[in-house]
C-alpha cells in the first residue's frame, strides 16, 4: 500500500509528529511504502530519513491561515500528490488537513484524515472554535474517513456534523514499548513529578505550580520538560510563589523515557487536548498519573485506578491528589502498576497499528467496490 502522510509542521515535535513517525515506521517494517509531507525541519524530518522514510518539504506549508501561502502550499501538494500518486492520503493537522482533501478531491485519491483534538473542543476561544468548526464543516464531504483518536472527540465530530457517523471510528493512540530498564519505580522517595508539555496556552502549568506551592511542608521534586512562549512567564510565577530548586525547568529533552524511568508520578494540567502522548509515555513507564478531565483524558487515566482527574483549573483539588500521592508510596506504586498493566491491554504500538491499517484497507475496499464510494470521492485511487 502507497500511503502519503502530510503533516503541516514538522516543529516542533509533539504528539502529531511521535503519532506519525511511529506509525510509518511500523508500516514501512510491514512492507508498505509511506511518504511523508510536511514543512519545516528538525528531529522529525531526521528520524524519518534515518528509518529510510521518503519525505517531502514543502516551501510555503504554514500553521496560520495565509490566503498566499496558502494557495502556494495547495499548488506544492498538488504537484507533490500528482507525482507519489498514492493510494491513500493519509492527514495528519488542521492546515494538512484541509489542502489534502481538497486535492484529493481533484486527484481522486481517497483521504484519511486523523484528528489529533478539534480546533473547536472545549476550552478554546468561542470565535476560534466557530471559525474552525465551520472550516472543518466545509471539507468534511471530501473525506473518506475520520479516525478521531478519542471517543470524545468522535462524539464531538458528530455533534458538530462534520461528516455522518459510518464515516469517524475512533483509534486510540499506541506507542512503542521501552526497555524494563527504562520503567519506574513509583515508590521511591523522596518523589519527582514530572511534565510533559509545550508551555503554550494550551497547557495549564500555572494551576500545577499554584498546586505545588502548598505542599511545601512535604519532599518532593517537580520536573518540567518543554519549550515555547509562555516559558518565561512559568520561571517567574515559579520564583514568585518561592518554589526555588523544587522546581526544575529542563526544556526540549530528546531523554524524556529516562526522565520518565526516574520519576515517581506523571502531571498533565492543560486546557484542551485530544488524546495526548504524554500520559501514555507515562504510563508505559508505571507511573501514576495526575491531569486534567478534559476530552478523551479520561479514557487513558481511569479514575482511582491508574492515577486521578481533576477538574480544569481546580488548584485545590489538584494539590489533594498530589498529596495523597507524595504521601503513600504504596498508593503510587499501586497505580502505577495498574497503568502500567493498561498500557500493555490498550495502548501498544501494535494495537494502534493494526486498528489504523483496518481503517485505511476499509476506505480502499470501500472506493474498490463498484457501486461503492466514500461520500465527496471521484475516480479511481492511482496506481
Amino acid at each position: 500500500m502507497r500511503i502519503t502522510y502530510t503533516v503541516t509542521r514538522a516543529d516542533p515535535i509533539g504528539g502529531v509528529q511521535i503519532h506519525v513517525r511511529d506509525l510509518a515506521t511500523a508500516l514501512r517494517a510491514q512492507g508498505h511504502s509511506p511518504t511523508v509531507v510536511t514543512s519545516g525541519s528538525g528531529p522529525f524530518i531526521d528520524d524519518l530519513r534515518a528509518a529510510d522514510i521518503p519525505v517531502v518539504v514543502l516551501r510555503h506549508l504554514c500553521v496560520p491561515i495565509h490566503p498566499i501561502r496558502d494557495v502556494r502550499a495547495l499548488q506544492e501538494l498538488h504537484a507533490t500528490l500528482r507525482e507519489l500518486r498514492p493510494d491513500l492520503v493519509a492527514a495528519h493537522s488542521s492546515k494538512a488537513g484541509v489542502l489534502s482533501r481538497l486535492v484529493g478531491r481533484f486527484l481522486g485519491v481517497p483521504v484519511v484524515l486523523t484528528a489529533h483534538g478539534w480546533n473547536f473542543t472545549p476550552g478554546i476561544p468561542p470565535r476560534t472554535a466557530a471559525v474552525y468548526r465551520g472550516i472543518e464543516r466545509s471539507v468534511g464531504p471530501l473525506t473518506a474517513k475520520i479516525i478521531t483518536v478519542s471517543e470524545f472527540d468522535r462524539r464531538l465530530t458528530l455533534e458538530a456534523r462534520i461528516v455522518p457517523p459510518p464515516r469517524v471510528v475512533t483509534v486510540h493512540n499506541g506507542i512503542p514499548d521501552v526497555p524494563r530498564q527504562l520503567r519506574a519505580d513509583p515508590a521511591r522517595t523522596p518523589p519527582r513529578l514530572v511534565m510533559v508539555a509545550r508551555f503554550s496556552a494550551q497547557k495549564d502549568h500555572a494551576t500545577l505550580l499554584r498546586a505545588v506551592a502548598g505542599l511545601r511542608d512535604q519532599p518532593w521534586e517537580l520536573e518540567l520538560i518543554g519549550d515555547g512562549p509562555l516559558m518565561g512567564e512559568m520561571q517567574a510565577l515559579a520564583a514568585a510563589l518561592e518554589l526555588g530548586e523544587r522546581v526544575r525547568f529542563l526544556g526540549q529533552r530528546t531523554d524524556v523515557e529516562q526522565r520518565l524511568a526516574g520519576a515517581q508520578a506523571g502531571v498533565l494540567s492543560t486546557n484542551w487536548e485530544g488524546f495526548p502522548m504524554s500520559i501514555l509515555e507515562a504510563m508505559r513507564a508505571g507511573l501514576p498519573v495526575v491531569a486534567s478531565a478534559i476530552a478523551g483524558i479520561g479514557e487513558s487515566v481511569a479514575e482511582g485506578e491508574t492515577g486521578f482527574l481533576v477538574p480544569r483549573g481546580d488548584v485545590d483539588l489538584l494539590r489533594a491528589r498530589l498529596g495523597q500521592l507524595l504521601a503513600s508510596p504504596a498508593l503510587r506504586a499501586r497505580l502505577g502498576a495498574n497503568g502500567r498493566a493498561r498500557y500493555e491491554q490498550e495502548f501498544t504500538l501494535p494495537h494502534f497499528v493494526t486498528r489504523t491499517l483496518d481503517v485505511y484497507r476499509g476506505v480502499l475496499a470501500d472506493v474498490r467496490l463498484p457501486g461503492r464510494a466514500p461520500a465527496g470521492y471521484v475516480g479511481t485511487p492511482t496506481g
